[in-house]
């Protein structure tokens, strides 16, 4: 027999369901960045749930490759892949839908993704991302223009504390170059350098035919870290050409910078070598105090395009739509979510006067709230509490003359009557605020 009670209502490990109160904080999360990117020019692109595996496989790495969901497509019987990332799928797009149209793009995305995580890791598999791709630029301002709007995208939400770190793969790799390592060799020396893991990195070195010069290139690589004046210990230990043009590209974007006065926002990470194997030039993460995983990344892939078959220099980051929500939530005196201005409680049987102020209310550019259960005062109020109402207006009953109407704070109980003629004949949007002061006042 059916039995609603017993039900398995479980979810797969690593996925969530979002309720109202998370849903608008992501909205508003989402609303903010995306205004950002409207004001810098790029429009909007959205891209498929599931793309052919081998398809979406070109744009992709091996360490994305081997966290991809896969499963067969009975129509086509070709495997499908749900993304792990966006940015591939931008680059199909371009580079078959777009071709023939003049560079640069600039697109912009809001969506989900979906990667494998090791069970007992603990981390989300799902992933709301927020992002942006320049493509067909490869100067050294656009690197900025991405640095600029990662800037000015966390400014938005109200966040003060923070920084971007800023790399140059292209140094690691010149290091490299010159010391002619074998693969295997290579692969350890990035995996410790990938953990500022000094010790390993001596060790490694110990057991090495190399120069002197090359070794310590090489072991400097966790402590190039800071402010501007490790460029200088940078340049001492260059000892190949392609690392001295990766330090020059940066002080190209670091000078472009000091013109946006964004300096103060940056720091340099030569040692950060994550993404080696996407990237080619300029990399950056952005990291708010108090919260220890990047909110976004970004940097160039002037390598991915040509995979689609069309060459293209590219550049580009994405927000961690999740991750500056638990950010934002260590930080309580910033707003974090979309709030709505009113319940309307309706005391009166006749329902006409109490649309009237909702339609009012609306074209203002208020958000209103029709409380259609009949409950009582104080029950209507708590429901404006627990639902994120910021006041409840209420119409009639008593609660004020005939010709007012009631505006109660939803957080203290405290209100104050308006004329319902203030109301209807205000032309512009009516400022609750400002007019409470006045009578306060």
């Amino acid at each position: 027999m059916y039995d609603p009670n017993r039900i398995d209502a479980q979810l797969p490990r690593g996925v969530t369901d979002f309720l109202p109160d998370i849903a608008d904080k992501i909205g508003h999360i989402q609303g903010r960045i995306q205004r950002v990117f409207e004001s810098w020019g790029f429009r909007r692109i959205m891209t498929p749930m599931l793309e052919f595996e081998d398809v979406l496989a070109l744009g992709m790495g091996e360490g994305l490759r081997s966290r991809t969901f896969r499963f067969d497509d009975r129509q086509s019987g070709r495997m499908l892949a749900v993304p792990p990332d966006i940015t591939p799928q931008v680059a199909r797009i371009v580079a078959t839908r777009m071709r023939g149209l003049p560079f640069p793009h600039r697109l912009s995305y809001l969506g989900r993704v979906l990667r494998h995580a090791e069970i007992q890791s603990g981390r989300s598999r799902e992933i709301l991302q927020a992002g942006v791709e320049l493509i067909g630029l490869e100067s050294p301002e656009a690197d900025a223009e991405m640095i600029a709007m990662a800037i000015e995208a966390l400014q938005s939400l109200g966040f003060e504390d923070f920084k971007l770190d800023i790399g140059q793969v292209e140094f690691f790799r010149g290091i490299m170059d010159a010391a002619a390592l074998d693969e295997e060799t290579t692969w350890r020396i990035k995996s410790a350098i990938g953990k500022k893991d000094v010790s390993a990195i001596g060790g490694i070195l110990n057991g090495l035919q190399l120069s002197d010069t090359i070794k310590e290139a090489i072991a400097s690589l966790p402590r190039l870290f800071g402010d501007r004046r490790i460029l200088a210990e940078a340049e001492r230990v260059a000892v190949h050409e392609r690392s001295r043009k990766a330090l020059s590209n940066i002080e190209q974007v670091l000078e472009i910078l000091d013109l946006y006065g964004l300096s103060q926002y940056l720091t340099i990470d030569l040692g950060e070598i994550r993404g080696l194997d996407y990237h080619t030039g300029i990399t950056f993460e952005g990291f708010v105090a108090g919260f220890g995983e990047a909110v976004c990344s970004g940097g160039r892939y002037d390598q991915l395009m040509e995979r689609y078959g069309c060459p293209a220099p590219a550049t580009g980051f994405a927000f961690n739509i999740l991750s500056l929500m638990s950010a934002l939530e260590r930080q309580p005196d910033v707003q974090s979510s979309v709030v709505r201005d009113f319940l309307l409680f309706n005391a009166e049987e006749n329902r006409e006067e109490v649309l009237k102020v909702a339609k009012c209310l609306r074209e203002m550019g208020y958000s209103a709230v029709r409380d259609i259960i009949r409950r009582d005062y104080a029950s209507s109020l708590e429901y404006a509490r627990q639902a994120g109402i910021r006041r409840m207006l209420v119409v009639g009953g008593g609660y004020s003359a005939p010709d007012e109407l009631y505006i109660v704070s939803a957080a203290d109980g405290s209100g104050f009557p308006l004329k319902k003629a203030d109301l209807f004949n205000c032309t512009g949007r009516f400022d609750f605020d400002r007019f409470k002061e006045k009578l306060n006042g």
